[in-house]
């Protein structure tokens, strides 16, 4: 098994979903964002994947628009097919393959 050197330790486990967590509270109607971007954000840019575990299994995000958070490609999660309906609910645009139109899309945040 690989030896991660960014691994992290509980602590920082603990920051990063509470970052999880603030970030995607963030997202506003009619715009979505990439776990990349908020594993970034949140200071881990090379855990994209963690943020997908985090929104799935932290018990407070399931108050969070949870479904503006797309992959990089503009493609919803697999399996979550209400995930289109609401994002068309709220005027989010897709193309003929069924991504999200990222151009007209994509929300990142202003950088303080």
């Amino acid at each position: 098994m690989k030896d991660y050197v960014d691994k992290m330790n509980a602590e920082e486990a603990r920051l990063f979903r509470e970052a999880v967590v603030n970030i995607v509270g963030q997202i506003p109607c009619g715009k979505v964002t990439t776990y990349g971007l908020i594993a970034t954000l949140a200071g881990w840019p090379s855990h994209s994947r963690m943020v997908g575990r985090t929104l799935r299994y932290t018990p407070e995000c399931a108050s969070l628009p949870c479904h503006r958070v797309v992959n990089a490609a503009g493609r919803t999660a697999p399996g979550w097919l209400r995930q289109r309906e609401l994002l068309e609910a709220e005027g989010v645009t897709f193309k003929a393959n069924g991504h999200v139109d990222m151009q007209c899309n994509l929300w990142e945040p202003p950088i303080d």
